[in-house]
């Protein structure tokens, strides 16, 4: 039966690895994959993650299941850094561990669809992987402009979303680093969102894929902390895959917050249900690490430090990039400055970056997504003249 199928379109981004490794130049560029790195170009395992491992290779005394819940040390350790030292804020909050943060937000649509959501409202362009859960997931998908061409987020367009929603409607957000345009919400704003979400009935699911990674642990989490005291129930999805550096490991948790203790209770029920009919049991040995490392004072130190160095450098190179403003000037570079996280969008046609490509070894998603992290103080000044020759 297996002849029946229909090929499917390959992955753009996987195409894009493919081209790259095929190319022979030594000074190609990737900007596609959206993983972080050094200023050499390395992707590295966390020092703090490697102390964690060594304290698992000593004291871990067995590799039975943990049960569809996961490790409940890890979902509790991450917890404060999430939302906050008063972590309940306002009602009940209860987490489980998932297969990365893709695992949290699939498990997340389907609970909700098991509640009754049949469409979802999310800011476009998003991450491609929201889309394509929804899709599986049979929910429609009611995109609403994220960004203005200014580079800002385009609160208009969702309140305008918000003022036909209701029963039966979700609203899909990310908490900050926004993937792929890094064009956050001011707090001003979220405060806005927060108050039409609530009058509008609609249940929130907020995507927390890069905390730390844009202006501060605890910036960076200021907006999901407003959503969850104004909402009477909310689910929260997390991935430690960008700020602990885990990302083969799949490291994730879901959070579900609700006023009523017996409908959290229900809702953890049905989470349970779910993960058990799609993973069984999430992966272990990422999320004990990151529990050895918040239970740690030494290493949670030592990992803060190293998440404020990838912060750091990348703010460097937005900064260079945005200096360069004058010579590209079609592309407004200046406003990626004010941005955050891995993430940017450039204003170039499918000829320009193919040309950037084939002639400059520059490689990046066929949308204008660049990833901030594949720039380094080598090839920084290299793009930016390819940029000067495919625009000029």
């Amino acid at each position: 039966m297996l002849e029946n199928l229909s090929a499917q379109a390959p992955d753009a981004l996987l195409a894009l690895i493919k081209l790259y490794g095929a190319d022979t130049r030594p000074d190609k560029i990737d900007l596609g994959v959206g993983v972080y790195r050094t200023d050499e170009g390395a992707t590295p395992v966390f020092r703090s993650i490697k102390g964690a491992e060594r304290q698992l290779v000593e004291e871990q005394d067995s590799k039975s299941y943990l049960g569809p819940e996961g490790d409940t040390g890890f979902v509790d350790a991450l917890k404060p850094y999430i939302f906050g030292k008063d972590e309940a804020r306002g009602g009940s909050i209860e987490g489980m561990q998932t297969p990365g943060g893709t695992g949290a937000v699939r498990l997340a649509l389907a609970v909700a669809q098991a509640a009754g959501v049949t469409r979802v409202l999310m800011g476009t362009p998003s991450w491609p992987n929201h889309a394509q859960i929804l899709k599986d997931l049979g929910l429609e998908l009611a995109g609403f402009n994220h960004a203005t061409v200014e580079g800002k987020a385009d609160l208009a367009a969702l309140e305008e979303a918000l003022a036909g929603a209701g029963a039966g409607d979700a609203l899909l957000l990310h908490a900050s680093c926004h993937n792929p345009t890094g064009v956050d919400y001011t707090m001003d704003q979220w405060e806005r969102i927060a108050a039409l979400a609530k009058d509008s009935g609609v249940l929130v699911i907020i995507d927390s894929a890069y905390q730390g990674l844009g202006q501060g642990m605890e910036e960076d989490a200021a907006g999901l902390r407003l959503m969850v005291d104004a909402l009477d129930e909310l689910l929260t999805c997390y991935s430690c895959d960008k700020n602990f550096g885990l990302y083969r490991d799949r490291v994730g948790a879901l959070y579900i917050k609700a006023n009523d203790d017996e409908v959290l209770e229900r809702t953890f029920s049905n989470c349970n249900s779910l993960a058990r009919a799609s993973w069984s049991m999430p992966p272990d040995h990422g999320a004990a690490a990151v529990r050895h490392v918040l239970r740690d004072s030494d290493l949670t130190r030592q990992w803060q430090d190293e998440v404020d160095e990838m912060r750091t450098r990348m703010r460097s190179v937005r900064a260079k990039l945005a200096a360069a403003d004058n010579r590209v000037p079609g592309l407004d570079l200046k406003q990626l400055e004010n941005q955050n996280g891995l993430f940017a969008m450039l204003k170039l046609d499918k000829d320009q970056i193919e040309r950037l490509r084939k002639d400059h070894g520059v490689y990046m998603a066929g949308s204008g997504r660049i990833n901030i992290a594949g720039l380094t103080s080598g090839n920084v000044g290299k793009f930016i003249a390819a940029l000067e020759d495919v625009t000029g």
